[in-house]
């Protein structure tokens, strides 16, 4: 007899770059507004702490998928984002040995139900719903560190049915990899299997049914999605 009342979900998981092993998803953390002319297009002053959030590790979907336009929503925008991946855990972890846990980085997409998330923010309530729905975080292949190295400078770019709608520099970010991965263990036990989501430069906007969403990152690799008619 199993010891489960029902069978355990699979384990999301997201290609490796060059393997046919699989990186196993524990956790997703994000980054709100580390890029100063984003958190400037939202309202907010660039120099606050990092602010996180989370979205569940199901909310992982690969590249070049066809994902349905999510419920409650009218206005879905897209966030390209450098997604960094954890092999090793820590607590208090020093900024100069941070980037010792990183397994590898990826080109991701954070989609945001901004209606959701404005409504949210006006009512002082958490962005749960507005962050953490369904297939909300799109992911390319994870580029290990080994090959890639530690990014720091690329251009980071998305484009919507083939019309560019955020180019930057991840040089723009505003706090780096390093720095996030010291601070946002302060607050908890950072584990293998862990995601972090970077942040987004300037530019994000809607996405409707029928678009094709394409976002590359310099020295990293690439994720594509299609909305549904």
């Amino acid at each position: 007899m199993s010891e489960f009342v029902f069978p355990p979900p699979t384990p999301p998981c997201v290609a490796i770059a060059g393997a046919a092993r699989r990186f196993p998803v524990r956790r997703i953390f994000c980054v709100g507004q580390n890029y100063a002319a984003h958190a400037r297009e939202m309202g907010k002053d660039p120099r606050e702490e990092p602010c996180f959030f989370t979205k569940p590790a199901d909310a992982v979907v690969a590249s070049g998928a066809t994902l349905p336009y999510p419920p409650r929503t009218h206005d879905l925008h897209h966030e390209i984002e450098l997604v960094a991946a954890l092999a090793r855990g820590g607590a208090d972890i020093a900024k100069e040995a941070a980037l010792e846990h990183v397994f590898g980085y990826a080109a991701g997409i954070d989609l945001t139900r901004r209606d959701l998330q404005s409504q949210a923010r006006k009512a002082g309530r958490p962005w749960d719903l507005a962050k953490g729905f369904d297939q909300s975080a799109p992911l390319g292949a994870i580029a290990p560190a080994a090959r890639i190295g530690h990014p720091r400078a690329g251009r980071i770019r998305l484009a919507v049915n083939g019309a560019t709608r955020q180019d930057a520099d991840l040089s723009e970010m505003i706090w780096s990899t390093a720095e996030i991965i010291a601070i946002l263990s302060q607050f908890v036990r950072l584990e293998p299997g862990d995601l972090i989501f970077t942040g987004t430069p300037a530019g994000v906007g809607p996405i409707v049914p029928g678009d094709h969403v394409a976002g590359e990152i310099e020295g990293v690799g690439a994720v594509e999605i299609a909305v549904e008619r």
